[in-house]
């Protein structure tokens, strides 16, 4: 039979009820008003043993608060809702989650279609599911997984509003995933890249290598970020706002000093690459292009093009063991094995960890320079090539 009962430090009144398998359950009602939290204790007990749905319950609840207030309760729908969250969101998170945080929200509203328009507490996990699925067919099953953990965060927000009784996407498992392929560059493969790359390319596959950052980081820069008297390249990181200050390696230096001078110091080093990540906010055609460029050196298949089609793919696309982010891991191994050490190694490359971070925000400059000055130049031509010339 349902009872209420009160407990210590909660002004509210907690529903007593009996599940179908005769056990007790206890839920705050969130209420003060004895007869609301009596008429509910009643209502999910009822539920309970005819089983229907949250959203049932939560329009019961709004059904009891009309009849005895005036007034049905008030719930957002999962569009505005999505759309307030963002906006909180905002000051939390750098741009490039951002970006990914409106990709995977928009893609799920729309998703929803005319049910977005319906109160948040109503998605439900099958819902999700079945989006997480559709992602996986257009993309792959790692895009879907991030995606899918941008809705848990989404939906955990709305559990502590107190809009849900629990989070509908964290029961959504993620989907399975190939062991990533990825690998580091050989320098010989480094090498044939630089002997077919553009004058622009090439620059940034020294930098990448030689910096050890991320393909938007290098596209973004900038010559106010570069102080050639001091040999020194200075950025915050856009994915974790890490402040480096890195030491530029010989081979970027002679690079960098056959670029034609520029009096303006916002100036990008690179200014497709540049123009490309400042009006796209994201790195994805660079990443294809560079996609492209390995193809032309024999290091990779040529992609099959199939953006702006509508239609997905037909099977997941096999991932490439090379890509612009292999030169972090490039710059990783090559630094290991001139036997620089761990701390250096982290501190030069960056960490997404902050706590990681933390713990290596010691490391002098001038091991970061001998650590610099061991890493190979890639920039020299291989004996074959040599001989021939």
């Amino acid at each position: 039979m349902a009872s209420l009962r009160k407990r210590r430090r909660s002004p509210f009144w907690f529903a007593c009820f009996t599940r179908p398998d005769g056990s007790r359950a206890q839920r705050t009602t969130k209420t003060r008003d004895r007869k609301l939290a009596m008429r509910l204790a009643i209502q999910w007990e009822d539920a309970a043993r005819r089983r229907i749905t949250e959203a049932q319950a939560r329009r019961v609840l709004s059904d009891i608060h009309e009849q005895i207030h005036g007034d049905r309760l008030a719930t957002p729908n999962a569009s505005d809702y999505t759309a307030q969250w963002l906006v909180r969101k905002q000051g939390e998170t750098a741009a490039v989650t951002m970006a990914a945080y409106r990709t995977a929200t928009a893609d799920f509203l729309a998703f929803l279609a005319d049910k977005a328009s319906h109160p948040i507490h109503y998605t439900t996990p099958a819902q999700i599911s079945t989006w997480r699925d559709a992602v996986a067919k257009k993309s792959t099953p790692r895009t879907a997984n991030n995606k899918l953990k941008i809705l848990r965060s989404l939906f955990q927000t709305a559990w502590r509003d107190g809009l849900l009784t629990e989070n509908p996407a964290a029961k959504v498992p993620v989907l399975k995933t190939a062991e990533s392929n990825r690998r580091p560059f050989t320098v010989d493969e480094l090498k044939t890249l630089l002997r077919v790359a553009s004058s622009e390319w090439r620059g940034m596959v020294l930098a990448g290598l030689y910096t050890g950052q991320r393909l938007k980081d290098i596209a973004s820069l900038t010559w106010a970020n570069v102080d050639m008297e001091r040999n020194e390249i200075r950025l915050s990181t856009s994915k974790t706002g890490r402040h480096q200050v890195l030491p530029i390696a010989s081979p970027l230096r002679s690079y960098l000093a056959e670029l034609p001078a520029s009096d303006k110091p916002t100036a990008p080093l690179f200014p497709d690459a540049y123009e490309a990540v400042t009006t796209n906010i994201h790195a994805g055609i660079l990443s294809r292009q560079f996609g492209e460029l390995l193809a032309s050196a024999g290091l990779a298949k040529v992609a099959e093009n199939h953006y702006g089609v509508g239609k997905g793919r037909a099977a997941p696309r096999e991932r490439n063991p090379l890509s612009f982010h292999s030169l972090r891991h490039t710059a990783t191994s090559m630094l290991k094995a001139a036997g620089v050490s761990e701390a250096v190694a982290r501190d030069i490359i960056g960490h997404d960890s902050a706590e990681i971070s933390r713990h290596y925000t010691h490391v002098d400059e001038p091991s970061k320079r001998k650590a610099i000055a061991k890493l190979p130049d890639i920039t020299a031509l291989t004996s074959e090539k040599r001989q021939s010339a």
